[in-house]
């Protein structure tokens, strides 16, 4: 019983300290915002691997 009951605590501690989107992080943003924008460069940097394998890519990443 003791077992389950420190086990709860620490789960709800350890939730508690999450942070909440509208709270301020790094550089100046929200955590919202700074997950959005992982996510965006996860998104190019996906995109731009497939480039980089596709038939016919060029080499300087440029576009024509």
């Amino acid at each position: 019983m003791m077992r389950t009951l420190l086990s709860l605590f620490l789960i709800l501690s350890l939730a508690a300290c999450s942070r909440t989107d509208n709270e301020p992080g790094e550089g100046g943003v929200t955590v919202a915002e700074a997950k959005a924008l992982d996510a965006a460069a996860e998104k190019l940097e996906a995109r731009d691997a497939a480039a980089e394998t596709a038939p016919g890519s060029t080499s300087s990443g440029e576009e024509e």
